[in-house]
């Protein structure tokens, strides 16, 4: 007991030394704690809630963010497959072209082909007809030729039988050479 009262008393005559009075230590201390309640209150827990909200935010931006380079990734990714397709595709629809081209082209030449091939037949058959129609002509011309040459030759007057007598006879002469 008599080192606490010892200590005491050493410790009132260090707090008389450095002026510190008991009274107004705590009047102090009181008012230190009504400060440190009001800040806390109304300054340090508002601040607090501020930043905790920017936090928040500023962590919703970045999941955003990864969310956006995520969407942009897919979307990038799709554009492509589209592409890809669009160019299977007009590759596609180029050769079904070729192909049809290449039918058509057939199909014309077939009908060029086939329309030559009736001209010259055509013209083989006008040909033939004007062939014969010249030879009819060159019959009736010979026979005739004959009919007056028979005429001249034997100095009579041949009559309608005898001239178509002479004319078919050499008619069939002519046939058969």
């Amino acid at each position: 007991m008599q080192s606490s009262v010892l200590f005491a008393n050493a410790a009132t005559d260090i707090a008389d030394q450095f002026g510190l009075h008991t009274s107004q230590f705590i009047a102090q201390c009181i008012s230190f704690s009504i400060v440190a309640f009001l800040l806390y209150r109304f300054a340090y827990k508002p601040i607090l809630t501020v930043l905790e909200e920017r936090r928040q935010r500023i962590a919703e931006g970045l999941a955003n963010a990864d969310k956006i380079k995520q969407e942009l990734a897919s979307a990038q990714a799709k554009a492509q497959e589209i592409l890809s397709q669009a160019n299977v595709q007009a590759n596609k629809f180029i050769e079904e072209a070729r192909q049809s081209a290449a039918k058509v082209l057939e199909q014309e030449s077939q009908k060029a082909i086939a329309t030559a091939n009736d001209i010259i037949t055509k013209a083989r058959q006008a040909n033939e007809a004007e062939l014969a129609r010249m030879k009819n002509e060159l019959r009736k011309e010979v026979g005739r030729l004959v009919v007056n040459t028979t005429a001249k030759v034997t100095g009579k007057v041949l009559s309608a039988d005898d001239q178509n007598r002479l004319a078919e006879e050499t008619n069939r002469q002519l046939a058969s050479n």
